[in-house]
């Protein structure tokens, strides 16, 4: 741990460095259109890669000059095409990179110190280019946003894939929860509301809030950071936080309210347009042996109405019982998480919750199981009755069965081609140049003109 901490703080001290020396040691490391590059510009995201875990690579300023250039680029026509992004948006944006680093840093305090500079000051620094980023993500949207593949184009994409070069895919299932979640009655439940008005009081009386926060708040997330959750608009909270955040006036502290995580209170330190800036204490209620018994009943009850009346179907059961709020109201049905633009339902095996896959294992398919108790990765445990509709075995890519698969990665290729051909015509239209210390990178081949025009003088 020591050694991750010493590592992270010389990554830090670098980017210090980096910036100190911006006056003295930088120079022009590559121009595009009317964009100029620095080395200090290259030099400080490397040492932010190097800060999220990246290992020591000199390959990753050439990439970091090609993102670089490509991002101008994208920026120069956004002001043509009259692109741009909300403040708002850029101020949420860097709101959750420095929550990132302050967590990885071990707190405010100490990013600040290693830093050499408060982070508000970091963030005024850093505000330019990731809203320059945005924008190039919001430019590029708009260069692919009418590509679409035909069925023929999705064939003919198949077809042109070399039979010993067709993607395998693993065991793949549909399977579908009914989950029931212990639930606390109203008396279990006040002792840990009495605990939250406890800290509350304590706050009102001239305890500082973070340091409540710090000791008391199981909020992981924010508790290392005295409760401080930044900016968010109304969509970045559940909707009980959000709407006691956005009655409150900077200053105010709310009262006791209760989410689905449990009774909060929180602080309103800022109000910018439609954002917020609060922090937050959360006393987490902990499942009895009571409450998941009464889970098990229920659960015990609606398997038995399954078993024994045919026209009451598993999506009608999960849809009217079922306390998963991303499943029920689509017939109980798990989504492939890494396919969700695709609303795919087939999860690999090994995707799977690994109790779940335990349990699926062993089912037949179109059948379901008794109420299984399973505790999630976090510690959490629910009963769950799962439905599994279809297995799919391991196999090579074929359009009978992995026709929204392949359809995927035909859009993917052609969403490709067509960034591919936008830049290529930019760039030849398009003064470029790349300094001497980077004309060796491969990634920059084409960005690089003929050595006769290519460098940059001194």
């Amino acid at each position: 741990m020591r050694k991750f901490v010493f590592i992270f703080f010389s990554c830090l001290l670098t980017a210090t460095v980096s910036f100190a020396q911006r006056v003295t040691l930088d120079k022009v490391a590559g121009v595009v259109g009317n964009s100029v590059i620095l080395k200090s510009d290259i030099e400080l995201q490397y040492a932010q890669y190097l800060v999220s875990g990246g290992q020591p690579n000199d390959d990753i300023k050439c990439t970091i000059l090609g993102r670089l250039l490509t991002q101008k680029l994208l920026a120069q026509q956004a002001v043509i095409d009259s692109v741009s992004v909300t403040e708002d948006d850029v101020d949420g944006q860097i709101d959750r990179r420095m929550r990132g680093m302050i967590q990885r840093a071990g707190g405010q305090d100490r990013l600040e110190q290693f830093l050499g500079r408060s982070t508000i000051q970091y963030k005024d620094e850093i505000r330019p280019d990731i809203k320059e980023q945005m924008i190039a993500e919001k430019m590029q949207g708009k260069i692919t946003e009418k590509v679409s593949v035909t069925p023929q184009e999705v064939t003919r994409f198949f077809e042109r894939i070399p039979k010993d070069s067709l993607p395998s895919y693993n065991k793949e299932v549909e399977v579908g929860e009914i989950v029931f979640q212990p639930k606390l009655n109203k008396e279990e439940k006040q002792f840990y509301k009495d605990k939250a008005e406890g800290l509350r009081t304590r706050v009102k009386n001239g305890e500082d809030f973070g340091n409540i926060a710090r000791l008391y708040s199981q909020d992981p997330g924010s508790a290392p950071e005295g409760g401080d959750l930044g900016f968010f608009d109304r969509q970045g909270m559940v909707k009980e936080f959000s709407a006691t955040a956005f009655k409150l006036k900077a200053g105010e502290i709310s009262q006791v309210f209760e989410s689905d995580y449990g009774f909060h209170f929180l602080q309103v330190l800022e109000r910018r347009g439609e954002q917020v800036h609060a922090r937050h204490i959360l006393i987490a209620p902990v499942t009895t042996p009571a409450s998941l018994d009464r889970a098990k009943a229920k659960a015990d009850s609606v398997y038995n109405q399954l078993s024994k009346n045919k026209q009451f179907d598993f999506s009608t059961a999960a849809s009217i019982y079922s306390d998963d709020k991303e499943t029920k109201y689509n017939g109980g049905m798990l989504m492939n998480a890494e396919n969700v633009q695709a609303r795919s339902t087939l999860i690999p095996t090994d995707k799977l919750d690994p109790a779940v896959a335990l349990v699926v294992d062993t089912m037949k398919v179109n059948s379901i199981s008794k109420p299984q108790l399973i505790t999630a990765q976090d510690g959490k445990s629910t009963y769950k009755i799962l439905y599994l509709r279809s297995v799919t075995d391991a196999h090579k890519a074929n359009l009978a069965q992995d026709l929204p698969k392949i359809k995927e990665l035909a859009q993917n290729d052609k969403t490709n081609r067509t960034v591919s051909e936008w830049f290529e015509k930019k760039r030849k239209s398009t003064f470029s140049r790349i300094d001497t210390e980077y004309q060796s990178c491969k990634q920059l081949k084409d960005w690089i003109t003929p050595p006769a025009t290519a460098q940059i003088k001194e």
